[in-house]
């Protein structure tokens, strides 16, 4: 059974990090290992590709249009029309093992981020949140080796986050005036399922929306951990989705290609498009960045 259309074969090797632009009603996206954003119009299906000098873990807009890219070597201001990038803060990591990963702003325009330990199966990476021009590490969350799945509940007291090769996805309490987490607990344990927990989002109604890395479904949660649906893919590796549309009711789902096998590639050859899947309850804009 398949629930999500694909909207742009676009053969993505590794896209993530969807943001629809309710003012452009545009959504943008990065591939990771390209690396590149791109910007589509599902209106029109033009897609506009900017290319960058170093991988790109994540992205978010500025209320000016702007855009906050979370390269290899910290987080930068991007010029996509003059090539030129303004570094805002430095990676607080030196292995060349580790880049950044899923990141997002919270409902105050904080940007919160976590990295990725490249070789796989090591907590080598950390959790972060941005004060200024560093990184803060967020020690209560701990090592982590493929930081994923951020989100905040709709007034902001939750924050949503997990480990993928553990197969949890955590929730804590989130004061926001101080932008601090506070009491750790368990929101979902999927390891009976197998499923490993890639990006995520929330929408109005406060219900969770976890891509499945490897399991070819997004499933929506109760904020009570309840399982409501399952969105399924003609593809393995959905990596995140967000809401976008003109009444936020279209999920939009960036997919993965990379280490696909040439058999996997003639069964799925929608590996790496874009997908969308329409909802009932719509979702929420996407928070600027505030730094």
């Amino acid at each position: 059974m398949t629930d999500a259309t694909c909207i742009l074969d676009g053969k993505f090797d590794l896209a993530e990090s969807p943001v629809w632009s309710v003012a452009e009603q545009k959504l943008w996206f990065v591939d990771i290992n390209a690396p590149a954003i791109q910007r589509f119009d599902p209106a029109t299906g033009k897609l506009e590709r900017w290319t960058l000098p170093e991988s790109i873990g994540c992205m978010v807009r500025t209320k000016d249009g702007g855009i906050i890219g979370a390269l290899r070597s910290g987080l930068y201001r991007l010029d996509l029309t003059s090539g030129r990038h303004q570094k805002i803060a430095a990676a607080p990591y030196t292995s060349p093992d580790i880049r950044f990963n899923d990141g997002r702003c919270d409902r105050r325009g904080r940007f919160w981020v976590g990295g990725m330990f490249e070789p796989g199966g090591q907590a080598g990476a950390a959790f972060y949140r941005l004060d200024g021009e560093r990184f803060i590490r967020q020690d209560l969350v701990g090592g982590v080796a493929t930081s994923n799945a951020l989100a905040w509940s709709p007034d902001g007291s939750v924050m949503y986050h997990a480990d993928t090769p553990t197969r949890r996805v955590f929730a804590y309490d989130f004061d926001m005036k101080a932008g601090t987490i506070s009491n750790r607990r368990l929101f979902l344990d999927l390891n009976e399922t197998g499923e490993r927990p890639d990006g995520a989002t929330v929408d109005s109604a406060g219900n969770y929306w976890v891509a499945f890395y490897g399991a070819g479904k997004v499933a929506q949660f109760s904020p009570t951990g309840r399982r409501l649906r399952d969105i399924h893919l003609p593809v393995k590796a959905p990596t995140m989705p967000c809401f976008g549309g003109p009444d936020l009711k279209t999920l939009y789902i960036t997919t993965a290609r990379q280490k696909h096998t040439e058999e996997e590639l003639q069964r799925m050859p929608l590996a790496g498009g874009l997908f969308k899947a329409e909802v009932d309850i719509p979702g929420l804009p996407e928070p600027f960045f505030a730094g």
